[in-house]
């Protein structure tokens, strides 16, 4: 299974897409998709152009986001909300079904801790997937939501299977 991680942002959005098999996980490809233009409407077209063709390239299974960083200021959190939009439509737009995950639910997933820095995740990440070259923080985050989706869909995978064997 192929699984793709996006970590929404206005102005970086990062992208991070990894092989599943069984319980092993592989770096696929990462990324930063950085918008283009004046205005809002155009950040959000680019942003959408992007997206649309690391999922032509990369074909995922199954796609998660990174739920939105509700900060003080409110105008930021809505124009994020808006880029976050984006990057569950797309997906969408392609068939797939997409996972949403709390920050604090990626970090414990990927590092053990909820309230993990940064430099903790891309560390974390680069343990899960030795070799990788992430191309910045946002594509490291987007790579640790692609691995906390990985281990969701596999513990509920095992959960079914569990059931349908006890039903059977």
């Amino acid at each position: 299974m192929r699984v793709l991680g996006i970590d929404p942002g206005l102005r970086n959005l990062g992208w991070g897409v990894i092989d599943v098999t069984g319980a092993r996980i592989s770096h696929v490809a990462n990324g930063i998709l950085h918008s283009e233009g004046d205005d809002l409407a155009q950040r959000l077209c680019s942003l959408h152009a992007q997206l649309t063709e690391v999922l032509r390239q990369h074909m995922p299974d199954a796609a998660a986001v990174e739920h939105t960083f509700v900060n003080k200021d409110a105008v930021a959190t809505l124009k994020l909300g808006q880029a976050r939009g984006i990057a569950l439509l797309v997906p969408a737009q392609f068939g797939l079904t997409v996972g949403e995950y709390a920050p604090n639910a990626v970090k414990k997933t990927v590092v053990g801790v909820g309230h993990a820095a940064k430099v903790q995740v891309d560390h974390m990440v680069r343990l899960h997937l030795p070799g990788v070259q992430v191309a910045g923080p946002d594509a490291a985050d987007a790579l640790a939501v692609a691995i906390c989706h990985a281990h969701h869909l596999q513990s509920s995978g095992r959960l079914a299977a569990a059931v349908k064997r006890a039903a059977g």
